[in-house]
């Protein structure tokens, strides 16, 4: 069975070429969705997953109906696959029941972990050269040496923790963790 997926974003968006070319295509059944591609919970294309059964194939106009991102299209892509479900794009002539569509299906997912691995490397190279200029990533600390020094004194004088740690702007646990309190 051919089970046909089309989706809008806004409602000012028709979806009649779509709905015209999935039944040009051959689909038994048609599901119409109207939600941003961003958005990952589409309860439409959720359904038309679960509607689907082995040996059926899933069939779009064009690829960015169905996913949000090249990621999320070979994960959706993969799971289709392991459930022996052929996909099917139109405008990419893209079908995984052909050996020509495996191919394009598995050239599209070694790109994208091309590209995961070329931003995980810019990344690193990008760390690496700001702890040469002395920067280093993460959150700020709160509990400064001044800060930790002057908590002390209060404390020694005998101010309460709570006072303690509203004076010199950090929260209880923070003056607990940093100061010995008694």
């Amino acid at each position: 069975m051919k089970v046909g997926y089309g989706r809008v974003s806004t409602d000012q968006q028709t979806l009649q070429s779509q709905q015209d070319a999935l039944e040009q295509a051959g689909c038994d059944r048609i599901f119409i969705e109207t939600a941003s591609g961003a958005r990952s919970d589409r309860p439409v294309l959720k359904e038309a997953l679960e509607f689907m059964r082995e040996g059926d194939t899933f069939v779009v106009v064009r690829l960015d109906r169905a996913a949000r991102s090249v990621s999320h299209l070979i994960s959706l892509l993969n799971d289709l696959d392991q459930r022996g479900i052929s996909f099917h794009s139109i405008n990419e002539n893209i079908d995984t029941s052909s050996a020509g569509g495996r191919l394009v299906f598995n050239i599209f997912g070694s790109i994208a972990e091309f590209e995961r691995d070329l931003i995980r490397e810019r990344t690193q190279a990008g760390l690496v050269a700001a702890r040469k200029r002395g920067r280093i990533g993460g959150r700020p600390k709160v509990m400064t040496d001044d800060k930790r020094d002057a908590a002390m004194k209060l404390l020694a004088a005998g101010t309460a923790a709570k006072d303690v740690a509203t004076a010199i702007g950090v929260s209880l646990p923070t003056l607990y963790r940093h100061c010995t309190v008694n």
